[in-house]
């Protein structure tokens, strides 16, 4: 319906951070038509669906349109059947402004995330690429990975492991508890442990 402007910010990044919606081009003949109905109907019923986008198309309607609260209902339902949709009639709400203030910090966000990063990505990867605050985390994220991969600096450690039998025949494992860090150490441990074993 109403969305940020495709070719501007269009966010109030030294006041209050307010979105500034614009109708798209392609849109405008739709809503005229709407308000024309509108304007003409005892009641409007607003119907979209119950989750932030849903709640914020119904918004946008009743911005868009002028309906006032005199006439016009919300209602949700959640399958397309006589009971469900009579139901949503008997239950009318208002809308749910928590629903719709969520889903407009999730758009500013991504709008001011996608804005500055979005053309970054047209240089270095692929046009026609856009970033939001999701991929710009998961993107940090693999980089940092990355670094950390390249970064890393083997290190050799030494496991000492040994199989003992007993005088009438049995035998057990035995490990030592901690690693050795050098082939040295590793070495002096076991010609030590040798002396002892054949004294």
């Amino acid at each position: 319906m109403a969305d940020l402007p495709s070719k501007e910010l269009g966010v109030d990044v030294d006041g209050d951070f307010t979105p500034k919606y614009k109708v798209s081009d392609d849109k405008k003949k739709v809503v005229r038509n709407l308000k024309s109905l509108a304007n003409k109907a005892e009641m409007v019923w607003l119907a979209s669906d119950e989750d932030r986008e849903g709640e914020a198309i119904a918004w946008h309607l009743e911005q868009e349109l002028g309906l006032t609260p005199d006439r016009t209902k919300r209602i949700v339902f959640h399958e397309i059947t006589k009971t469900a949709i009579l139901r949503a009639i008997e239950n009318p709400r208002k809308i749910d402004y928590d629903l719709v203030n969520a889903q407009q910090a999730r758009r500013v966000l991504d709008r001011l995330v996608g804005y500055e990063l979005s053309p970054v990505l047209w240089r270095k990867v692929k046009g026609g690429l856009s970033a939001g605050r999701v991929q710009s985390v998961s993107v940090r994220l693999i980089v940092e990975r990355e670094r950390e991969v390249l970064g890393f600096e083997p290190k050799a450690s030494y496991r000492v492991d040994a199989e003992f039998t007993t005088q009438d025949g049995k035998s057990f494992k035995a490990k030592l508890p901690k690693n050795i860090t050098t082939k040295k150490q590793a070495k002096a441990f076991l010609e030590k442990t040798l002396v002892l074993l054949l004294k």
